[in-house]
């Protein structure tokens, strides 16, 4: 009895490019400037392989540190646990077949690429703008407060960003629009898993 209730309910799952193989995960990690632009490509990657078909989820860095462990700070340790963390998460996602979408400023080329070493299957995303242009969108104000001395340790002002040397992928987004970038990704994602 219990075999044919699984049966009838994995029989029940919807077809998609992903049941033939179930290993077929990915981690597509967004990494830039705060006001790069990051979760903005991010979730248009992620509404597009909904359409087509494909399991992906998106964990947008801000979020998931606001909501799961709002105690880390920002130094570089607490950024690299951060990102380790958000890791992790990524690669239960992965190794069950989810394409997993991180959005994450991730300033240390060192903790990306140890996040890469563990997942394996790992996608960079290099969503470059230039600071002044980010300074210039800057959608939390985080810039205006950084430069007036109300926030330390700000990624670009007081604290370095550590630009990708490699990435699979370069959404140059102060002169590309969202969705020639979207497509871009959408093309690496969909080169990789196929």
């Amino acid at each position: 009895m219990i075999g044919e209730s699984f049966s009838i309910h994995r029989n029940a799952l919807p077809a998609g490019p992903w049941a033939a193989d179930a290993r077929q995960g990915l981690t597509v990690w967004f990494t830039g400037l705060s006001g790069a632009g990051k979760s903005t490509i991010c979730a248009s990657v992620h509404t597009e392989l909904l359409v087509r078909g494909y399991r992906a989820e998106m964990l947008d860095a801000d979020v998931i540190r606001k909501q799961f462990w709002p105690d880390l700070g920002f130094s570089q340790p607490d950024r690299d646990e951060n990102v380790r963390r958000i890791g992790l998460l990524a690669h239960l996602l992965t190794r069950n077949g989810i394409v997993a979408l991180v959005a994450a400023i991730s300033p240390y080329r060192a903790a990306r690429n140890q996040v890469r070493d563990q997942i394996g299957r790992f996608l960079e995303v290099y969503v470059d703008a230039p600071l002044h242009v980010c300074e210039q969108r800057d959608p939390k104000g985080l810039y205006k407060r950084a430069r007036s001395g109300h926030l330390r340790g700000f990624t670009g002002i007081d604290d370095p960003y550590e630009a990708p040397l490699a990435a699979e992928v370069r959404c140059a987004t102060d002169r590309e629009t969202v969705e020639t970038c979207r497509d871009q990704v959408v093309s690496a994602v969909l080169s990789y898993l196929l």
